[in-house]
């Protein structure tokens, strides 16, 4: 996940309103993070795979491990 990525997230889940809350005390939005992003991630994969594609599945594997490396 790109750094972009994650503060469009960070947002869209409302982090934003909890930033002077003790991270033990947010423990809930923090998990809502955690699990949207690694849905986005799912996601941008799933998408990486329904390409049509003529190379390997090795090729396929590198480009979802090269994500957020950008």
């Amino acid at each position: 996940m790109t750094r972009e990525e994650y503060i469009k997230l960070f947002h869209k889940e409302q982090l934003n309103l909890v930033a002077f809350k003790r991270l033990l005390d947010c423990d809930e939005e923090v998990l809502r993070l955690v699990n949207s992003a690694i849905e986005a991630e799912r996601e941008a994969c799933a998408k990486i795979a329904e390409e049509p594609w003529q190379g390997s599945p090795k090729a396929i594997a590198e480009l979802i491990r090269a994500r957020g490396q950008e």
